[in-house]
C-alpha cells in the first residue's frame, strides 16, 4: 500500500462549497495539505471534469464558471497534485469489474484508473458505491474526522477528575 490518496469529486467540492461549513473545513484542510506538499494527492481527469460541473451546477450555492475554472486550473497546474487518466483498457477493466461489483460505471472507471496508477486509497463521501469495488480502500474523511473529534471528547470526559 502506498501513501497516495485519490480525492473524489465530493471531497474536492466540499473544500470549495460554503453551504456545509463542517464538511468544508475537513475537506479544505486535506486539499490544503496536498497543495503544501504534506499529503500526496491524486485526481483523475474525470474527477476534474466532474468537479467543474458540480461547482457550477450541483452544489447549493453554485460558483460562476470563471471561479470554477480557476479552482480546477489550480489543481491541473499544481505540481503537488498528481493527475492520472484512463485509457480504453481501463474502460474494459471497469466493464469487467462492473459485472461483479454492481457499482456505478463512472465510479468503477475511477477505481480502475487508480489501480492502474498504483493508487489504492480514495477520499470520498460515497462509501456505499466505492466499497463495492475490489482492490481499493475507501476513506470518508468527514466521517473519520467526526470519529476523531468524538474520541477526543470522550477522552477528555474520561480523563477529567470528578
Amino acid at each position: 500500500m502506498n501513501d497516495k490518496v485519490c480525492f473524489d469529486t465530493t471531497t474536492l467540492a466540499y473544500a470549495y462549497d460554503e453551504s456545509y461549513p463542517k464538511e468544508r473545513e475537513v475537506c479544505k484542510n486535506l486539499v490544503d495539505k496536498v497543495f503544501k506538499g504534506e499529503l500526496p494527492g491524486v485526481v483523475t481527469n474525470q474527477i476534474l471534469g466532474e468537479l467543474f460541473n458540480v461547482l457550477t451546477s450541483k452544489i447549493e450555492k453554485p460558483v460562476d464558471t470563471e471561479r470554477a475554472g480557476i479552482i480546477v486550473k489550480s489543481l491541473i497546474e499544481s505540481v503537488q497534485w498528481e493527475k492520472i487518466n484512463y485509457t480504453y483498457e481501463t474502460v474494459e477493466k471497469a466493464i469487467n469489474t462492473l459485472k461483479t461489483s454492481k457499482s456505478h460505471f463512472w465510479d468503477t472507471v475511477i477505481a480502475e484508473t487508480m489501480k492502474e496508477n498504483g493508487v489504492d486509497t480514495i477520499y470520498t463521501e460515497n462509501e456505499k458505491d466505492f466499497k463495492k469495488i475490489p482492490g481499493i480502500r475507501v476513506v470518508n474523511p468527514i466521517k473519520e474526522n467526526s470519529k476523531k473529534i468524538w474520541e477526543i471528547k470522550i477522552k477528555k470526559i474520561i480523563d477529567t477528575p470528578f
